[in-house]
């Protein structure tokens, strides 16, 4: 199964708008995709109440999961919107 590691880049980490941009744009992939903290238990990442339930803050490391033929790219779609600060729409450390 294809997965991304990536490190949340939003200044509020998954919370408010940047889980509610996240959720919905995983929600528009054309294949399920999975998220964990660390070595947590992974949720659906279009679930919104599973996305918070993550606690993800800032800086935090999390996988994405897919399977399917369109997995590689939502992965990287979906690791692509998590290393931009959501909060402004800016690359990480800008």
């Amino acid at each position: 199964m294809p997965e991304r590691k990536v490190t949340v880049a939003a200044s509020s980490g998954l919370h408010a708008r940047p889980a509610k941009l996240f959720v919905q744009a995983a929600a528009k992939q054309g294949t399920p995709v999975r998220i964990r903290v660390g070595e947590g238990k992974s949720v659906p990442a279009n679930s919104m109440l599973g996305v918070l339930s993550l606690g993800a803050t800032h800086g935090a490391e999390v996988t994405l999961e897919a399977d399917g033929p369109e997995a590689d790219a939502a992965l990287d779609a979906l690791a692509a919107l998590l290393a931009i600060d959501l909060d402004t729409n800016e690359p990480a450390g800008a």
